[in-house]
């Protein structure tokens, strides 16, 4: 045993499994009814928005913080104050997100570790009742 921490970026399968992820993330969102007023407060093209999530995504689960080198700090809340996110939205956003993570993220221990955090980070993100 070489001691050596492995990140969750590693862990997952680094950059194949995190373009995967938002890849998946951001068609279900396009395409599941349920999701429609998370989509609404999106711009029409979800290009721009899908590598935002995939640079912040690398660089939060432990890889390269290619966010923070393309856009500063993420400053996540008062990015998305524009975007009207109330209940609705965040529960939408959760279950599109929870679906990639499945779909996404073979092992279910991983799933176990990454999903609280991203679920406060969503319900941070709420800017409306």
């Amino acid at each position: 045993m070489s001691g050596e921490t492995v990140t969750l970026y590693e862990a997952i399968g680094g950059e194949p499994t995190v373009r995967a992820l938002t890849r998946r993330f951001y068609h279900l969102m396009d395409t599941l009814p349920e999701a429609a007023r998370c989509r609404a407060v999106h711009p029409p093209s979800l290009e721009g928005s899908e590598a935002k999530l995939y640079d912040y995504l690398t660089g939060y689960l432990g890889g390269p913080p290619v966010y923070v080198q393309k856009h500063g700090h993420p400053r996540l809340r008062s990015r998305h104050f524009a975007a009207p996110i109330g209940p609705g939205e965040t529960a939408e956003w959760l279950l599109c997100f929870r679906r990639a993570l499945d779909e996404t993220v073979d092992n279910p221990k991983l799933r176990d570790i990454i999903w609280p955090p991203i679920e406060r980070l969503a319900y941070h993100m709420q800017n409306k009742e």
